[in-house]
């Protein structure tokens, strides 16, 4: 199987956060995953905290990666993989976001929606990335991204 990898470059303006949630799902569509399965709303909205995380937190550009065919066994079919990388050496810092509070669900969003994910240096910056696997859910499991309000996701 062929590792397929394309990526976009974002600069340090929240206003990326959405063209790079149009280009994953553009992208998304263009390789068969439908604009109404669950797996392109899941990717989508892990693209949309990722880059939102490196836009506003590290206030340097970044380029996000999405991958498929990638996984913990090499070009395990069926796993979309989506990364990014930006210039800040500072590691990621999973908070716990409370009551009203706007921010600070990232990384548990994240967490609670790919199959695994972590981070890595990379250069003098940092790369984090995640793993969705393509392979059907049963149908009793609840869609994770069915309200994303249950996380504390505002709309886009």
């Amino acid at each position: 199987m062929q590792v397929l990898q394309v990526q976009l470059e974002i600069g340090p303006d929240p206003a990326e956060v959405g063209r790079a949630r149009s280009w994953a799902r553009s992208l998304l569509t263009g390789s068969g995953i439908g604009d109404d399965e669950t797996l392109a709303d899941t990717l989508v909205l892990i693209v949309s905290e990722l880059v939102t995380n490196a836009v506003v937190h590290t206030g340097c550009p970044a380029v996000l990666r999405m991958l498929s065919g990638a996984g913990p066994v090499a070009g395990k079919a069926g796993t979309v993989r989506v990364e990014v990388a930006d210039t800040s050496a500072r590691p990621p810092s999973p908070r716990q976001a409370t009551g009203e509070e706007t921010g600070g669900r990232g990384l548990e969003l994240v967490d609670g929606l790919a199959d695994r994910w972590g981070w890595q240096r990379e250069g003098g910056g940092k790369s984090i990335w995640c793993e969705v696997d393509r392979e059907d859910k049963p149908a009793t499991e609840p869609s994770p991204v069915a309200s994303p309000a249950a996380f504390g996701a505002r709309p886009w």
